[in-house]
């Protein structure tokens, strides 16, 4: 009787902890759906994403977005909308706070300058006009001053010369705009850089080719650190069906 007894008193619990169980949107930076909970498991009714069990709070990455004068509009207007959906804490800086111009037609505002720009867990640089970040020792020895406390490093198209100038490319396997790839050969001796991919992952540095494809890597980026499906909701999200997972190349690290 005894034994029957707690049987019934842990099935009663565990149903009732079953049924208290909190479900929550992914970190969205959505204007609502980042602060409620629900009782059952579904679609988020504001973004639309699939809720997931709050088992514990996810850690906000801190993104940070080095631009410049005429950078070009799409290296960061995709990753900004993936790495916006996956919930980061996202930097726009730039070497001042004066205001940018994209293409020679989108007005940017940064929202740091070098002097006073938060840390970050991603880095990322972009392509357009890169030789103006390039060329510039100050702020290349700015973003060298940021490798100890950076986790990831990436680039997008061209950026990969900032990233370069910077030595945090040295002796990895990358990857650029295909217009670029020669260039880049000639500016890195010694590293390998890559044609004909999407991106290419060695160690903590991405880099991929042009334009588009820097929203490829940042979905891998999303995919490896909140994992597979997080990164297919963003991407059905923005209704990019060019991502395919596992297309770019993983360069596998001698232990």
């Amino acid at each position: 009787m005894m034994k029957r007894i707690i049987s019934i008193l842990l099935f009663t619990l565990l149903t009732a902890f079953a049924s208290a169980q909190t479900y929550v949107c992914p970190p969205c930076n959505g204007p609502s759906c980042d602060t409620l909970t629900f009782t059952q498991a579904g679609k988020c009714p504001h973004c639309g994403m699939q809720l997931i069990k709050k088992t514990q709070d996810l850690k906000k990455l801190n993104v940070c977005f080095y631009l410049y004068d005429g950078i070009e509009v799409l290296d960061f207007a995709g990753p900004l909308e993936v790495f916006s959906y996956a919930g980061c804490n996202i930097s726009i800086v730039s070497k001042t706070t004066a205001p940018l111009h994209a293409q020679g037609v989108l007005k940017v505002l940064p929202t740091y300058s070098i002097e006073n720009a938060p840390p970050a867990d991603i880095f990322v640089t972009f392509g357009g006009n890169d030789e103006v970040a390039a060329n510039d020792p100050e702020v290349i020895k700015w973003i060298q001053s940021r490798i100890p406390d950076t986790k990831y490093f990436m680039s997008v198209c061209t950026g990969a010369f900032i990233l370069g100038k910077a030595g945090i490319l040295d002796h990895k396997t990358v990857t650029t705009f295909h217009n670029s790839i020669e260039n880049l050969r000639k500016a890195l001796p010694n590293s390998t850089v890559l044609a004909d991919k999407r991106f290419v992952e060695d160690g903590n540095v991405l880099t991929t080719a042009g334009i588009s494809a820097g929203i490829d890597g940042a979905l891998h980026l999303v995919e490896k650190l909140r994992g597979h499906d997080a990164a297919m909701q963003i991407a059905k999200q923005m209704e990019y069906d060019k991502w395919v997972p596992g297309e770019g190349l993983v360069v596998k690290t001698k232990d």
